[in-house]
């Protein structure tokens, strides 16, 4: 399929006394109203599982001119190291690791989960957001992570 160079987001989530985090490349708003946005999730991704038991996770928007989130949510594995004591945040209503460095985040509950082969999608109905943004940020998309080394392959 072709690629389309699209925005990428962190997820992160906290369940189980455990939290998570990972890029993603596969996510886009698929409702207006109610609003809806859908992540997938690869099965390989410690993520992916720590996500299995919550309630709740949260999308981060990434400014293009700051992706060292991006490095680290896509470079290591939660399987191996806390990515977040690499990273400032503060947990989010329901608990989740929110991101200081996104320059915009959503919190969302979530509704279902869809299986799609090696990924799976989680449809979070938000429950918290960020202030608006006052400038439009020039996202970090695909071409702009690319080359990063996956800390475990989806």
């Amino acid at each position: 399929m072709p690629r389309v160079p699209a925005p990428v987001y962190v997820v992160t989530v906290a369940a189980g006394g455990e939290r998570s985090g990972c890029l993603v490349g596969f996510a886009s708003q698929c409702s207006i109203s109610p609003p809806r946005f859908m992540v997938w999730l690869s099965v390989r991704n410690h993520t992916y599982r720590t996500a299995g038991g919550a309630t709740h996770l949260a999308v981060h928007v990434l400014d293009r001119d700051r992706c060292g989130a991006a490095e680290l949510f896509g470079g290591e594995t939660g399987d191996q190291v806390d990515k977040f004591a690499r990273v400032d945040r503060r947990p989010s209503a329901d608990g989740s690791p929110l991101l200081t460095e996104a320059c915009a985040w959503f919190v969302g509950r979530i509704e279902t989960r869809i299986d799609g082969g090696d990924h799976v999608g989680f449809l979070p109905a938000p429950t918290e957001v960020s202030p608006p943004v006052r400038t439009t940020p020039a996202l970090l998309r695909y071409d702009d992570v690319k080359e990063i080394d996956p800390g475990k392959p989806a």
